[in-house]
């Protein structure tokens, strides 16, 4: 093997820009002919929301650093300063295909299946419009609160995400005594749009069409100038703003975390403006203006060809009938191993259990819970919690067992992004009902997955442990792609013991008997495993690793892929986010391929398999390969031991891996394209998962050893975006 430099920069993309491209993917799917109308649109608000977090998230923290005067460059070499330039650039492209995505496509489309959404109130019909005023004067005016800027009305606060509209007004030559003479020349003003109300509002429909839609916005500025009667309104344009909502926690220094995160959240609506969304063509003045007072860069207006926040499209896919226009619903099915009715306790005494949702049903997990608050024999549930459903039956569960005398202990994870008021309020609702409550370790997030139920049975105490990828969350559960296992096993009930006494108590265990756990043990794990496949590859021996992950960014853990590569390791990722890894390097990842399955679902789960000479290793939990995972988290890797599950989950992953319907494969130049499957059977990995979960068919046995799991990696000449 040659001696390489694996820290050289230009061997890692950046962390941002390989956000950016996922993004990408998903807008493909918006322009993707194939898809149903209202997919597109599900998918195009799907791009909106995500570029929303990532402003408020990762571009605030970088402006953070250039604030803080930090120059040093990432793992690609950038600088932040560089980086957010570079963003600024590729995002203003990806707007621009959003929003001619949104007028050139998928508009057009929509008014063919008979749907419409007038894009300004000068569209509308005669009765449209009489409809539209008598909407406003009834239902909009009353929440409405005209704000303007002078001497003596200072410029107002405004809201992170909310959406405005700016308007500049001159006062009429015959005001009131109360106005006259007060300002002679152009002031501004302007009206929040009220969140309280429908965005999307349903108006008579005319010839032609089968519901047709107008925005709030539309309506407030057509009627306008009913909110400034003693002034002429000369111009009136919406605008948004982003702030950084990234919260600054001094832990150490906290003494009630809680109240600590409820006093920063107040402050988000407060944060720097990070970039700011204004109507194309808007007036030069009125922009000035709100640079001037929102002070905002250049570089970080926006302004959009069509209505700003293009979320509201969610709320457009959700609309009765049209069915047609959707992907046919899909019902999980239920887990072969657990009927409706049956103790769970004895079908886990049974056998270890996989779970794979949301092609099976989550309701088992649930029931583990539910069963357990009232099973006379549980002595205690313990569990952690990182995000859940508005109206969760598994807290009510919790709820339910401490109420009723049971040891009930829960790590409520209050530090999970934009869910942290959700989780404080769960939090004093389980404290009420008399549960433990713990906040997990200082300086450290808690985004393990575990539940442990702890029952006297006749020969003794039993530990009935679930153990998975992702959250303890019954909606998100039947749109996320995640594994999961139940098992009665002794020393990883021992484990789970071990974990929450840790979370609880800060007892750090002596050894593991078969969890991985971080920060401290989880590296180095996945290091040794790597390790030992190079091992094999310089021996002589057939080395292979096949890993699925949400992102993989961590420095290390390349550079250790690359050495794999270069040793003759043969390596399959199938990541849907991040990737700064780049394939196709001479000499360093020429063996690593990497694919990005977008689809219905969005796929979540973590699965990392390891030849091991053949004797197979795999592993799943709730850790990606990045810096904060393996680092600053308390996160939780589990063996997969038995054998028919093992051969579950090789199967999922070489259905993955054949995907060429709705994967992307990274190529060397660094851009994701479809793979060409001319002349190979049409694959569509979550297709085929929910056809194999309704056929209850969960008995594939394919042998790796039997065969190449070599994807088809040329790039199709199909072009998976409309013209």
């Amino acid at each position: 093997m040659m001696k390489v430099d694996y820290n050289n920069y230009k061997y890692y993309e950046n962390r941002e820009l390989s956000w950016l491209k996922f993004n990408q993917r998903i807008l493909f799917e918006a322009r993707d002919k194939n898809i149903p109308i209202l997919e597109r649109l599900k998918f195009l608000s799907i791009t909106a929301s995500n570029l929303d977090e990532f402003f408020m998230v990762r571009v605030a923290s970088l402006k953070d650093m250039v604030n803080a005067g930090y120059k040093k460059p990432d793992l690609a070499g950038m600088n932040p300063e560089e980086q957010i330039a570079a963003i600024h650039d590729v995002t203003k492209k990806f707007v621009a295909t959003q929003y001619s995505t949104y007028n050139r496509s998928l508009i057009p489309l929509l008014n063919q299946a008979g749907i419409q959404i007038v894009s300004c109130h000068e569209e509308l019909s005669e009765r449209q419009a009489t409809y539209v005023d008598r909407y406003f004067e009834e239902t909009i005016y009353p929440v409405l609160t005209p704000l303007a800027v002078d001497a003596a009305r200072p410029f107002p606060l405004i809201r992170n995400k909310s959406l405005n509209i700016a308007a500049l007004i001159t006062q009429k030559e015959k005001s009131t005594h109360l106005f006259k003479g007060k300002n002679k020349g152009l002031e501004f003003a302007t009206v929040q749009v009220p969140s309280v109300l429908p965005r999307l509002v349903s108006i008579p429909t005319e010839s032609g069409y089968k519901e047709s839609f107008i925005l709030l916005e539309q309506i407030i500025e057509k009627n306008i100038d009913r909110l400034f009667l003693n002034y002429n309104v000369q111009c009136a344009f919406p605008y948004r703003i982003m702030r950084n909502a990234d919260l600054p926690i001094d832990e150490d220094d906290a003494s009630d975390l809680l109240k600590e995160i409820q006093k920063q959240l107040k402050r988000r609506q407060w944060g720097e403006v990070i970039r700011l969304e204004v109507e194309e063509h808007v007036d030069p003045s009125l922009l000035s203006t709100l640079r001037h007072n929102l002070n905002v860069p250049k570089e970080a207006i926006y302004e959009i060809s069509g209505p700003i926040d293009l979320t509201f499209l969610m709320k457009l896919y959700g609309i009765p009938g049209f069915e047609e226009l959707r992907y046919p619903p899909y019902t999980p099915q239920l887990n072969p191993r657990i009927a409706p009715g049956d103790n769970i306790f004895d079908c886990i005494s049974k056998g270890d259990i996989f779970l794979h949702h949301p092609y099976e049903t989550f309701d088992p997990v649930v029931e583990f819970i539910a069963q357990a608050a009232k099973d006379p024999g549980v002595l205690a549930i313990k569990q952690t919690l990182y995000r859940v459903s508005g109206h969760s039956p598994i807290i009510a569960a919790l709820a339910r067992a401490a109420e009723g005398g049971k040891q009930v202990t829960v790590l409520v994870e209050l530090k999970a992004r934009f869910d942290e008021e959700n989780n404080i309020v769960w939090a004093k609702k389980l404290e009420q009902a008399g549960c433990h409550v713990i906040y997990g370790l200082v300086g450290l997030k808690t985004h393990s997955k575990i539940a442990l139920v702890v029952r006297r049975e006749e020969d003794g105490i039993k530990r009935y442990v679930h153990l998975g990828t992702g959250n303890y969350n019954d909606s998100t559960a039947k749109t996320y792609t995640d594994c999961g296992i139940f098992t009665c096993s002794e020393l990883i009930g021992e484990d789970a013991t071990a974990v929450f006494n840790m979370l609880s108590g800060y007892s750090e265990p002596a050894v593991w008997n078969k969890l991985i756990v971080a920060p401290i043990w989880l590296r180095k794990k996945f290091n040794q495993l790597i390790e030992r496949e190079i091992k094999h590859a310089m021996e002589g021996k057939e080395a292979r690793i096949v890993c699925k992950m949400n992102s993989l960014c961590d420095q290390k853990i390349i550079a250790k892929l690359y050495e794999a590569s270069a040793a003759g390791v043969e390596i399959y990722l199938v990541v849907r986010g991040i990737c700064c890894l780049k394939t196709g390097i001479p000499g360093v990842s020429d063996n690593i391929h990497v694919s990005s399955i977008v689809g219905n679902f969005l796929e979540h789960s973590r699965i990392f398999y390891f030849y091991n000479d053949g004797l197979e290793d795999i592993y799943m939990g709730s850790a990606d390969w990045m810096p904060r995972n393996l680092d600053r988290r308390v996160e939780i890797i589990f063996p997969v031991e038995d054998d028919a599950i093992k051969s579950r989950v090789k199967h999922i992953l070489d259905v993955e891996l054949q995907d060429n319907l709705k994967a992307y494969h990274l190529m060397p130049d660094g851009e994701y394209h479809r793979p060409d499957r001319r002349g190979h059977r049409a694959v569509s990995s979550q297709k085929q998962f929910c056809e194999e979960a309704m056929k209850k068919d969960t008995s594939n046995t394919t042998h790796w050893q039997e065969r190449k799991f070599i994807p088809i990696w040329a790039v199709s000449e199909e072009s998976e975006e409309e013209t």
